[in-house]
């Protein structure tokens, strides 16, 4: 009879522990292991929670043993003892999220756990003393653990990213085992944590073989803004994405405004075997940081050929801009002054502007240079001033759709102070090897030291941001700094002027189109478009660099010469040289793009060199000729490198077929002798093998993959030696390997994977050969996108009949005939019904004009017109009038119903 009360009672107890120690751990502590057993059952609906409970068992646990059923031993009939409940950790193993969808999960009462309980106890008063004594030390156990409240701890807070997370530490790290608990973590997970606890702020895709995955609230935000599906997997929310869709979604998230980390196994499958490590995990390390203005890398811009990225229909598109800008502003009490200091760097494509200005209460000087600039990220220090924050945060949501807005990221206070900030840059121009780029490198840190205070500041910060990207080195040129600003070249554009005039976006949508930029961008290239909008937004006021400009425009459009409409279509379809030389700069770029860049670079090289007699004997604009004869010399160091390339090989990324002479990579070289060793080796192995088998026209084959397959009839197999491995069989054969081949196939595998490490060594060192003539490619790749522009200008002066201004440096006057608005005449088209309007203001004559007239009569359209007239004469432009003689203005300053401006 106690046989039989037994048995029941194993199986009842056993049912119910290996539920509880799957369902419950969600909503128990470790706190409240004793109230386990007192808690009424969980039912189940089918047999897949016991399994999924096997499996965390053998993951997360420290042990990979099976669950131990109820017996006649003590250990198993004490199932409700705390060595049961491993499983059961103090702190949450899921997200706040994940918790209030499993709050409303039922667990009922039954009849069945109530009686095994009763039958346990029954069990108890069977058992010999060791057995009774084991009990009550486990009931006293229960009883002082009745008495503590039930608690969940969420150890690690994962934020988005637009947040501040807070990371707290208990005593105890997840996957230390104490006097009651055990990890519940597998070690996959438990490597996640401590990744995320240094990138708590950062979405996360972490390489899991074939996929990208995401844990906890990462994975709750990636199906939320990539519409994947998001589960529960172990002790975390999952979800994943393929690899070879991986710049697809980086992008996607990116453009949301958040941070996104990759991390990539740096370990491969046969040296790991080979290593005295071979069964634990994967060693994972954080590969690459990625926002909004640093989407530099292989992993975000593929290129595969021209064309790939632009054509796919899923991918976020870079802006033209992205511009990281940093903010310090600093208040001097006495003289009540407000003076700010601005970093903007452009990491993709070099660009590194600085600038420090005094400011207003109202911070219209701040607002109208983050209008020119429209930076994508804005460093600002945590304790910024209220006022700052709301124009910043105003500006960043003004954007209409999401993926438009600004990113703003706070850092802590102490960076921005000038002490610290100071010891950033020492250590960065003390530390950081200089290249062959050599003397400009070595000028940045005087030019450093020669800047204001603030802006000092912020340099500090935006190096140790960057230093996070890798992408810090494009820093280091002195030639790089310009100022973003200056009084002395270009005209001011303040905030209300810009967005009035609609210089560079309109404001009904915010989009391009309707604005004056829409109108004179007629350019072929990306790099070409971005120097134009920077033409566009700061006029010039030396009257010598204007009228180069509008030479160089009047002879395109008069030239008859057979030379300019060949350098034109040189620049059809040409790549972001610009975004690429920068990507090979920071040794982040792909081999497919490597190739790309330094190919089209040789290309124009030659065809610029064949042109270059027409060009000294037809052309006589001093402006165009400068600019044409430098580009062949400068591109000339592309072609040195572009003919060590193997073409086949770099297009479809293979590394280790990539150089075609191997007598400058001798590791390369001496790693390929030893796998044709290896190899030589198995196949004078064929001979014995033939020997054995008796078949003297045997052959290795390949199937799915695997090689050196030694194939022998199923009717045959007697003869096949007992030491030969079967690697697999169909009906009719069966293959094998013998063990001359196992060793030595191990071995080849080896060797192959320490080839691929050390070809992408060698490549990155490629790479950083290449990068040394970064700024005199960069210089070359300016000239074109000015080549560009001058296109672009006489386009539009083509198309829509402007004429040549004059413009003077010794008159004060604005003197225009039969002038239009540039925007409205694009957009009626040809309709050509805007009525022309003279203008006649002068410095001794006609100071002002008012304006009036019936409403929508045109008031404001001609007070634009004649400001917008002017800005397009200072930037070296033809302009929509029968004839204008415009003097240099020093700035234009408007509001809906009056414009003001300032002569020279």
């Amino acid at each position: 009879m106690n046989a039989s009360v037994k048995n029941v009672s194993a199986s009842k107890s056993s049912k119910k522990s290996s539920t509880q120690t799957t369902i419950s751990r969600f909503f128990t502590s470790a706190n409240d292991k004793s109230q386990l057993t007192d808690q009424p059952g969980i039912k189940r609906q089918d047999g897949r929670h016991e399994g999924r409970g096997k499996k965390r068992l053998s993951d997360g646990g420290t042990s990979s043993e099976k669950r131990p059923k109820l017996s006649h031993s003590v250990e198993e009939e004490c199932m409700a003892t705390p060595s049961s409940y491993k499983m059961v950790s103090s702190r949450a193993s899921v997200s706040r999220a994940t918790l209030a969808r499993l709050k409303d999960f039922s667990c009922p009462g039954s009849s069945d756990s109530q009686a095994s309980d009763r039958l346990v106890k029954m069990d108890v008063e069977h058992s010999s003393p060791r057995q009774h004594n084991a009990m009550r030390s486990y009931n006293q156990l229960e009883e002082e653990v009745k008495e503590e409240p039930i608690k969940i701890k969420q150890e690690v807070s994962f934020s988005q990213p637009a947040k501040n997370a807070v990371i707290k530490k208990s005593s105890e790290e997840p996957g230390v085992p104490n006097r009651r608990t055990k990890t519940i973590y597998t070690p996959l997970e438990e490597q996640y944590m401590e990744i995320k606890k240094h990138q708590a702020d950062t979405v996360l895709c972490v390489e899991c073989g074939y996929k990208y995955r995401f844990f906890g609230e990462d994975a709750e935000i990636a199906a939320k803004e990539l519409n994947i599906t998001c589960h529960l997997d172990h002790n975390f929310m999952t979800a994943s994405i393929p690899t070879h869709r991986l710049f697809v979604h980086v992008r996607r998230l990116v453009s949301q405004g958040y941070k996104v980390g990759v991390v990539k196994q740096t370990e491969t499958t046969a040296i790991k075997a080979s290593g005295t490590n071979k069964s634990s995990l994967f060693t994972r390390q954080l590969h690459a940081l990625y926002t909004k203005s640093t989407l530099v890398g292989e992993d975000v811009n593929p290129l595969l050929k021209l064309g790939d990225l632009e054509q796919a229909e899923d991918v976020v598109q870079d802006s033209g801009n992205n511009y990281l800008m940093c903010v310090s502003e600093s208040f001097d009490k006495q003289s009540k002054e407000l003076t700010v200091g601005l970093v903007v760097v452009q990491p993709s494509i070099g660009d590194l502007m600085v600038d420090c200005f005094k400011d207003n209460a109202s911070h219209s000087e701040l607002e109208s240079r983050v209008l020119k600039i429209q930076p994508v990220e804005i460093l600002v220090p945590s304790n910024i001033s209220e006022v700052t924050e709301r124009l910043l945060r105003n500006i960043a949501l003004s954007s209409v759709q999401a993926d438009d807005r600004i990113r703003l990221e706070k850092r802590e206070s102490s960076m921005f102070e000038y002490p610290a900030a100071m010891g950033i840059i020492k250590d960065f121009y003390r530390d950081t090897p200089h290249s062959a780029g050599g003397n400009q490198e070595k000028g940045s840190y005087s030019l450093c030291m020669s800047l204001e205070s603030p802006i000092i500041c912020c340099l500090g910060p935006v190096i140790q941001y960057l230093t996070e990207f890798k992408l810090a080195k494009i820093l280091l040129c002195s030639s790089s700094f310009k100022r973003l600003s200056s009084d002395a070249d270009h005209m001011q554009l303040n905030a209300a002027t810009v967005k009035n005039l609609e210089i560079l976006c309109n404001q009904t949508t915010g989009s391009v189109k309707g604005s004056l930029l829409w109108v004179l961008d007629h350019t072929q290239t990306p790099f070409g478009k971005r120097l134009l909008r920077k033409w566009v937004s700061q006029p010039l006021k030396s009257v010598i660099d204007i009228q180069a400009r509008q030479e160089a425009v009047a002879e395109i459009l008069c030239s008859e010469s057979s030379v300019l409409p060949s350098l034109q279509s040189l620049l059809t379809r040409l790549p972001d040289l610009e975004r690429g030389l920068c990507s090979i700069y920071h040794k982040k770029c792909s081999t497919q793009e490597f190739y790309l860049i330094s190919s089209t670079l040789s290309r124009l090289s030659a065809e610029l060199q064949a042109l270059m007699p027409a060009i000294q004997s037809q052309l006589s604009c001093a402006l165009l000729k400068n600019l044409l004869q430098d580009i062949p010399q400068l591109l000339s160091p592309a072609y040195n490198f572009l003919k060590v390339l193997d073409e086949k090989a770099a297009k479809t990324g293979n590394k280790t077929e990539m150089f075609v002479d191997l007598t400058d990579f001798p590791v390369i070289q001496n790693r390929k002798e030893e796998i044709q060793s290896v190899l030589s080796d198995i196949m004078e192995h064929q001979r014995e093998v033939r020997l054995v088998l008796k078949n003297p026209s045997l052959d290795y084959t390949t199937v799915s993959g695997q090689q050196f397959l030694i194939e022998v009839k199923n009717n045959m197999s007697s003869i096949v030696p007992a030491d030969w491995v079967k690697i697999n069989s169909t009906k009719v054969v069966g293959r094998y390997h013998t063990p001359f081949i196992v060793e030595k196939h191990r071995r080849l595998q080896q060797l192959r994977e320490q080839l691929v490490i050390d070809c992408n060594h060698e490549w990155i060192n490629f790479l950083q050969l290449f990068g040394d003539h970064y700024y005199i490619l960069r210089k070359a790749v300016c000239h074109l996108a000015t080549m560009d522009c001058l296109f672009s200008l006489a386009q539009v002066a083509k198309e829509n009949n402007y004429c040549r201004p004059e413009v003077h440096e010794d008159k004060s006057q604005i003197l225009i005939t039969a002038g239009k608005h540039p925007v409205i005449t694009s957009l009626m088209g040809d309709e050509d019904q805007y009525v022309p309007n003279d203008t006649h203001l002068q410095g001794d004559g006609k100071r002002a004009m008012i304006i009036t007239g019936p409403n929508m009569g045109g008031k404001s359209s001609y007070i634009r017109q004649v400001a917008l007239v002017t800005i397009m004469a200072q930037l070296g432009s033809f302009v929509p009038a029968r004839a204008a003689s415009v003097g240099i203005v020093d700035g234009i300053y408007v509001s809906p119903k009056l414009l003001l401006w300032q002569p020279d």
